[in-house]
C-alpha cells in the first residue's frame, strides 16, 4: 500500500514539474521572438543610400534562388531595361559667409518664416538632412538655410546644425 502512494505522489510530481518546464520553455521562446526588432521597411520614394543600406529580401526555402529563377535570368539579361546612371550636378557657388551643414537634432527641426517661435512653420528638415547655412540673425539663436538639393529656404533655432567639413 505504501509504494503505491509514493509512486502516485512522484508521478504527480514529475508531472507538475513536466507542465512548468514546458511552460517556461514556451514563455522563453516568445519573449526571445518579441526581442528581435523587425527589419526596416524601405518605401519607393527613400533615398538611393537608404535602399543600398536595406537588408535583401530572401525567397522562402532557405533564401537561394531557385533553379528556374536562375535560369531565367541567364536566359534573358537585356529584358529588364536599366536605367543609365545621371550625372549629378555640380554643387552652385555658396554665398559669402555661408557654408553646408547638417541638423544635428535627432527629432529634426521646424522651418519657419521668419526668425521667431510664432512665425508660420513652412516645412521640416530631417535629423542628418544636409543643409546650406545662408546667414543669422542679430542675436544668433536663429540660422537661415537652404535645404541642399532645393531651394527651399526658412528659419531654425541655432545649435540644432553642425558644420560640415568639405575636403
Amino acid at each position: 500500500m505504501l509504494s503505491g502512494f509514493t509512486k502516485f505522489i512522484l508521478g504527480f510530481l514529475l508531472a507538475i514539474a513536466v507542465l512548468i518546464g514546458g511552460g517556461v520553455a514556451v514563455a522563453l521562446y516568445f519573449m526571445n521572438r518579441t526581442g528581435i526588432p523587425p527589419a526596416k521597411p524601405v518605401f519607393s520614394n527613400d533615398s538611393p543610400s537608404v535602399k543600398a543600406q536595406a537588408p535583401k529580401a530572401t525567397e522562402p526555402g532557405g533564401g537561394k534562388p531557385t533553379l528556374k529563377a536562375r535560369t531565367q535570368a541567364q536566359s534573358s539579361p537585356s529584358s529588364a531595361p536599366t536605367e543609365s546612371p545621371k550625372a549629378t550636378p555640380s554643387p552652385k557657388p555658396l554665398p559669402s559667409g555661408a557654408y553646408r551643414g547638417r541638423v544635428s537634432w535627432r527629432e529634426g527641426l521646424s522651418l519657419r518664416s521668419q526668425p521667431n517661435q510664432e512665425a508660420e512653420r513652412i516645412g521640416g528638415v530631417g535629423f542628418n538632412q544636409k543643409i546650406i547655412v545662408l546667414e543669422e540673425n542679430e542675436d544668433k539663436s536663429w540660422q537661415k538655410i537652404r535645404l541642399e538639393g532645393s531651394e527651399q529656404e526658412g528659419w531654425v533655432k541655432a545649435g540644432n546644425t553642425e558644420k560640415v567639413d568639405k575636403q
